[in-house]
Parts: C-alpha cells; sequence; structure tokens
C-alpha cells in the first residue's frame, strides 16, 4: 500500500499504529481459530470413544434383551405351528386318500354290488372336488395360525418393558 505523501507526519504513524493493530489482531484470531480447530477434534475424538464405550455395549444389551428374545419366540412359534399344520393336514389328507383308495378298491365295490348292483357308480372327475376344497381350506386356516402367532409375538406389550431400575416403594423399606 502506498500512502500519499500529503499525508502529515502524524497522520502516518497513526495509520501505522492502526495497521500493526489490525496485524496483531489478525493473528490473535488465526490463534483462535486454530484453539477452536483443536478443541472440535479433540471433542469428536471424546465423542467417538464414548460412543465405542457406552453407546454400542447398550444398544447391544438393549438388543440382546429385548429385542433378539422376541425374535427367537417367533422363530419357535412359527415352527411349531408349521410342524402342528403339516401333522394336521397331513393326518387329515392321509385320511382322505385311504377312503378314496378303499372306495375304489375292486373288493369293496364287489361287495357293494352283491348287495345292491346298482349302488355303485364311478363318476368322472369334473373339476376339484371336496377333498381339494377341504385342503386348501386348512391351508388357509393353518397360514392364518402362523400369522396370528407371528402377530402376537410381535405386538407392543407394555408389561414387556418394565424399567430394571424401578425405585424401592417406602413400604417396602
Amino acid at each position: 500500500m502506498e500512502v500519499d505523501m500529503s499525508l502529515s507526519r502524524k497522520r502516518r504513524k497513526e495509520l501505522k499504529r492502526l495497521r500493526g493493530s489490525a496485524e496483531e489482531l489478525w493473528g490473535n484470531q488465526q490463534a483462535v481459530l486454530e484453539h477452536a480447530n483443536s478443541v472440535a477434534r479433540e471433542a469428536s475424538r471424546q465423542l467417538g470413544n464414548l460412543t465405542r464405550e457406552e453407546v454400542v455395549p447398550r444398544v447391544r444389551d438393549g438388543y440382546q434383551t429385548y429385542v433378539r428374545p422376541g425374535i427367537d419366540t417367533a422363530r419357535v412359534v412359527a415352527k411349531r405351528a408349521g410342524d402342528t399344520a403339516e401333522r394336521t393336514v397331513g393326518g387329515f389328507l392321509g385320511s382322505l386318500l385311504s377312503v378314496g383308495d378303499i372306495a375304489n378298491d375292486t373288493r369293496v365295490r364287489r361287495a357293494i354290488e352283491r348287495v345292491n348292483p346298482r349302488a355303485v357308480v364311478v363318476e368322472q372327475k369334473k373339476g376339484p372336488g371336496v377333498g381339494t376344497i377341504l385342503a386348501i381350506g386348512a391351508g388357509v386356516v393353518v397360514a392364518a395360525g402362523v400369522a396370528y402367532a407371528v402377530w402376537q409375538t410381535f405386538r407392543a406389550d407394555d408389561e414387556l418393558w418394565v424399567a430394571d431400575d424401578e425405585p424401592e416403594s417406602p413400604a417396602a423399606s
């Protein structure tokens, strides 16, 4: 910056002093910014440590305590429901098929023909029979049962969320 020569000596001194003050202020501001950056880095590091040492274990414990048992219970309930449905539907279909086999057995037909020759009339299937409809109905009932069991497992239940650190009542002490 070039100073005009028409300035008085006093003004030049004042300008020089003002320039020095401005440079000192600039230096102080740089030092404050460096210190603020240092504090921010340390705060970030401490926050990472706190998260790693306090928050993550609490979240992990909460998951293990509250979420995982519900998932495990749902898995067991769904497996039991599936096993029960498989046994029930399998037994039902097995009984139904064995009745059908007995009806189609030639010895049974001959015995019925001896009693009443017109009684045995074998019809050709024209569409889904009663067995098919019953099997579909049983499948729908089983699917609804599994869905209900899963819903019961995952529904919000206020009794499940009891605080671990409940204060003692005055009557208890």
